[in-house]
């Protein structure tokens, strides 16, 4: 069996430890291209005081993991029987097909605090949404934290049923974690907010009464007569002046 999930309960909160093989890995540079063809994703293993490992893992076996668990979260790598606690520190994915291409795995010690980046999950429905009240804006999507490995939670949960009425926020301070868990990020910075919605009426009406007063503008300025010569002052309002268009060429970074 190439991957499963460990289930256990720390601090009241239900977490998953996922599994994955991994193999010794030989190809190198370039070559990584027909382990992907063989349906087999190059990744290293890296960590404090480890030396770096070329492994590799089933592609299908890794997207199963990301897709159920996110890239959150304590994972157990086995290893030629070796079991490695780790996190997934990177994945590069093809700018096309959004397939993974690479992953890096962080070893870390079971005993030793470690900083991640948690994904939130807005949960519940806001009356006020529901009412066409007001509109909900997600300012924040992810927060930094810091905790043991097996302490990390996969998402951090951010219920919204409690927002009804606009102008209403939730902050990072509000976010409930476990014990084990301090969140890293401004603890004043919003997550989420009920912003007033503004109708298609009123849109089409502030629309309406900006296009008024430009025809008023335009309206009231002084017409020429028919033949005047412009001075030389009114011949420097009306000249237009060509805009420039600068563009910034960036060659995409070369990844091996």
């Amino acid at each position: 069996m190439t991957l499963g999930t460990i289930v256990f309960k720390i601090h009241g909160y239900l977490m998953q430890k996922s599994k994955l093989l991994v193999t010794s890995r030989t190809v190198l540079g370039r070559k990584v291209k027909s382990l992907r063809r063989q349906g087999q994703l190059p990744a290293n293993i890296y960590g404090k005081k480890v030396v770096s490992n070329a492994v590799q893992v089933a592609t299908k076996d890794f997207t199963t993991i990301v897709s159920k668990s996110g890239e959150a979260g304590l994972l157990e790598l086995t290893l030629n029987d070796q079991k490695i606690p780790a996190l997934i520190h990177n994945i590069q994915y093809h700018p096309v097909t959004g397939l993974p291409l690479h992953v890096d795995f962080f070893q870390v010690d079971l005993k030793e605090k470690v900083t991640s980046r948690i994904p939130l999950v807005l949960i519940g429905e806001s009356r006020a949404v529901k009412d066409k009240i007001g509109v909900l804006l997600s300012i924040l999507t992810e927060v930094e934290v810091s905790a043991l490995p097996a302490d990390l939670p996969e998402k951090i949960e951010v219920d919204i049923s409690n927002l009804t009425a606009v102008d209403q926020v939730i902050k990072v301070l509000e976010l409930k974690v476990n014990s084990g868990v301090k969140i890293l990020t401004d603890k004043d910075l919003d997550v989420v907010k009920l912003a007033p919605l503004v109708s298609k009426e009123a849109e089409k009406m502030a629309k309406e009464e900006a296009e008024a007063k430009a025809a008023a503008v335009v309206a009231a300025a002084p017409v020429p007569e028919e033949g005047a010569v412009p001075t030389d002052q009114s011949a420097k309002e009306t000249t237009a002046t060509p805009s420039k268009t600068t563009s910034e060429n960036t060659t995409p970074e070369k990844k091996t």
